[in-house]
């Protein structure tokens, strides 16, 4: 049979759940078997969970998911699977366990480690050296189909191992991922797996991990090439999945034939004769082939979308990973705290949510009213919690201290404190975890409250730029409609003192997002900035405002990463610092 059916076990993965991460091995074996599947991939370090960072420096945890690639076996029968794991040897590998037929065949570990931005694989591994081929003998005939394996960042570099592999023989490339979401990387990713199938001439085949952990989230969208570099199967976006597809390795033969490229490369001379090839018996190949059709590729979806269902994934396998079941925020009335309240209830179901309005004397009627709007269009538990009594008693044994000084800052942000403490304060009574409502915009610049709005367990809008917020709210509504219409049309406030508005502080949220864009994720200079055409002391206060608040950014909870550069372990600055661009 020239085809050769694949499967794609696109799971998500608990970080250390190393026995429950088996057991969903084991369920999708059952399943690649079902439709008979030949060859089955999972993602990087399926077994541990990625990333599983200073766990792997506990001898123990290597050795446990050691104990459950072994338990794997026996479901492996007719199959080959490709599964991730932390292989201990004389140091601790990166690895992809090659199971077939019962049998652990071999081990490949990564050669490529990334120690940039999110990345710390440097820290932890050592650099794999395994050149190995694998030959998939094909059922009742004396031909086979020539395989080689690899984990992630091996096929991001043109040179990177896949290329080797293709050079000595591989005719299908399997690479097993975890390649964490930002905006627009699903579409890049695909460029680039594309043109190393055309470039190598060969099938690649790509399993990548889905669901959040921490302040990463996996999209999964695991997709196959064939050997033109022409889209054969995508998988879903940020939900599990199991991709089938039939290939046909005998195309690719055909392929290199017709392209000079293999003939001229010295590559081909170089690898030849320099990898180990393994011989996998031969397995019953499927009885019926799969029909092709567009069922097969998943569709795109639109760029907002796309981000809004990176966070109701985020926030849902964050909470739930970690063992709550219901989560609390503060619902002003604001853009804000309404996205942050609709992305939790559809990440949990409704009835797992409770805003709490903490009005202040400062506070709007429409604002009140906004957000009992909101809560009940959304179906979530809504309480009301005037702040007022307790405000009011803080400036009272304040005003000692505070004598003779005029009112500022210091006394708006009791409002933001005394809401923090009341929602600690619910959460330490029914178990329910924080989640804080601050943007990318505010964190940037330090129009949050330490210890006040930033207060919480989980910041699900931290990495969303202000102007974002609003495209995510319109996005929502148009599924159904949430977020009440005035919430969107009426100038952003923090509401801490008469008549306040975020501009009073800030210049208009679509130029400080330009700033912060160009100054944050693109590392542009003040000047370079002014050259774009910003206005030069706008640029100026930003960039100092965004220097000087490390430290609060520091003290705020993890959330989800879904730009370029994200605060938290992708940005990485000194909090003392001294520089200035």
């Amino acid at each position: 049979m020239s085809t050769l059916r694949i499967a794609l076990a696109q799971i998500n993965t608990t970080v250390g759940d190393i026995d429950g991460n088996a057991a969903k091995v084991v369920s999708c074996l059952e399943q690649a078997r079902a439709v008979q599947a030949e060859v089955v991939l999972f993602p990087e370090l399926t077994l541990a969970g990625y990333p599983p960072e200073d766990l792997l420096l506990k001898p123990g945890f290597a050795a446990a998911n050691w104990r459950a690639v072994q338990s794997l076996l026996p479901h492996t029968v007719g199959l080959t699977a490709i599964v991730g794991f932390v292989d201990r040897q004389d140091d601790i590998f990166n690895a992809a366990a090659i199971l077939h037929d019962g049998q652990l065949v071999r081990i490949y570990h990564k050669s490529l480690l990334p120690n940039y931005a999110v990345f710390d694989e440097d820290r932890y591994f050592a650099k794999g050296s395994t050149p190995v081929l694998f030959n998939l003998q094909r059922y009742n005939t004396d031909r086979s189909t020539c395989l080689g394996v690899s984990v992630c960042e091996d096929i991001w570099y043109p040179a990177g191992p896949p290329e080797a592999q293709a050079a000595g023989g591989a005719e299908l490339l399997l690479n097993i991922s975890a390649s964490p979401y930002q905006s627009g990387k699903i579409q890049s990713r695909e460029r680039m797996l594309a043109t190393r199938a055309s470039d190598n001439v060969a099938i690649v085949a790509f399993c990548n991990l889905v669901g959040g952990q921490d302040e990463l989230v996996f999209d999964g969208s695991s997709v196959i090439f064939d050997e033109r570099g022409h889209l054969l199967a995508r998988g879903k976006s940020f939900e599990e999945d199991f991709i089938v597809a039939d290939v046909n390795p005998g195309n690719v033969f055909r392929q290199r034939l017709r392209d000079p490229r293999r003939r001229k490369d010295a590559l081909t001379e170089v690898y030849a004769g320099t990898f180990d090839k393994i011989n996998l018996p031969a397995v019953k190949p499927p009885t019926a082939p799969i029909r092709p059709g567009s069922s097969l590729i998943n569709p795109t979806i639109d760029p907002v979308e796309e981000i809004y269902r990176a966070l109701v994934l985020a926030t849902r396998d964050y909470v739930q990973k970690n063992g709550f079941k219901r989560v609390v925020l503060g619902l002003s009335g604001g853009i804000d705290s309404s996205i942050v309240a609709t992305i939790a209830a559809d990440a949990l179901g409704p009835e797992n949510v409770v805003g709490v309005s903490m009005p202040s004397r400062y506070s709007s009627d429409h604002s009140k009213s906004d957000a009992a709007e909101l809560a009940e269009r959304l179906g979530i538990e809504y309480l009301t919690i005037a702040i007022e009594p307790v405000y009011k008693a803080y400036l009272e044994i304040l005003t000692q201290a505070f004598a003779g000084s005029k009112p500022d800052i210091a006394e708006e942000n009791l409002q933001s404190r005394t809401r923090g403490n009341t929602l600690m304060a619910l959460s330490n009574k029914f178990g329910w975890l924080v989640l804080t409502t601050g943007n990318k915009s505010e964190m940037a610049v330090g129009y949050a409250t330490i210890y006040g709005d930033m207060a919480g367990g989980f910041a699900v809008i931290k990495d969303v730029p202000k102007t974002m917020v609003y495209q995510l709210c319109r996005y929502r509504n148009k599924i159904s409609y949430v977020v009440p219409e005035n919430v969107l049309t009426k100038p952003p406030s923090a509401e801490l003192r008469p008549d306040q508005k975020d501009t009073d502080s800030l210049p208009e949220y679509d130029i400080l997002d330009g700033i912060l864009t160009g100054y944050i994720e693109e590392e542009l200079s003040p000047a370079e900035l002014v050259a774009l055409g910003y206005d030069q002391a706008t640029v100026e206060r930003i960039v100092r405002l965004v220097d000087r608040n490390e430290y609060k950014r520091r003290q705020a909870p993890p959330g989800p990463k879904i730009t370029s550069k994200a605060f938290g372990k992708d940005r990485r600055l000194p909090i003392t610092n001294r520089y200035k661009a």
